[in-house]
């Protein structure tokens, strides 16, 4: 399980099980991630991880909560739609889709990831 603390809420993200996700959990094992994330289109708060990961890449159709990796580099949260080629990260579990809107507000955020341990 990855956390992203957002405005001192945690959002608890289930990671699939892919070898980007696997290419995370590695980097989190170093120790947390704080990073810029901006808001993009109303849908997403992106940020990069500043290297290059696995991709998985697949044409999906987003939905709140989703987790991705996009362009091999930017971590990328949905609250909202998006169609495109993406690789899955992971999914939120313990926020509903108003509570993820909410925490993430409108604007740019700084978050912080780490790995919980299961």
């Amino acid at each position: 399980m990855m956390v992203m603390e957002v405005n001192g809420t945690d959002i608890e993200v289930e990671l699939y099980e892919n070898s980007s996700a696997e290419a995370v959990k590695d980097l989190l094992r170093k120790g947390p991630i704080t990073m810029e994330m901006k808001d993009y289109a109303h849908m997403e708060k992106f940020g990069s991880f500043g290297v290059q990961l696995p991709d998985n890449d697949e044409h999906i159709t987003t939905r709140a909560g989703d987790v991705i990796l996009s362009e091999g580099n930017l971590l990328v949260i949905y609250y909202a739609p998006n169609t495109w080629n993406f690789t899955r990260l992971g999914k939120v579990r313990n926020l509903s889709e108003p509570e993820l809107k909410k925490v993430l507000g409108t604007g740019n955020i700084t978050a912080t990831l780490s790995l919980k341990e299961e």
